[in-house]
């Protein structure tokens, strides 16, 4: 099943499959690691939630809800 990234639940997480948006912020994505199968585990977030705390290539990373909508995820079942 696939979701963006803004649509997980806390402790839910999956392989990137797609990285849209415009360039900058492909880029900028792509920058901190978030690239096509790159796994990702939500750690937290916020009470109304903006931002996410994600782990992602061992290092956690805060990314804002639009950042995360445009990272398309294939759901890793546990």
């Amino acid at each position: 099943m696939q979701k963006t990234l803004d649509k997980f639940i806390v402790g839910e997480s999956g392989v990137v499959v797609k990285v849209e948006g415009e360039r900058k912020l492909k880029r900028r994505l792509y920058d901190m690691g978030i690239t096509n199968g790159a796994e990702i585990y939500l750690r937290k977030k916020a009470p109304l939630g903006d931002p996410l705390e994600i782990t992602v290539r061992s290092y956690e990373l805060s990314l804002r809800k639009a950042e995360a909508s445009c990272v398309t995820m294939e759901v890793k079942h546990v």
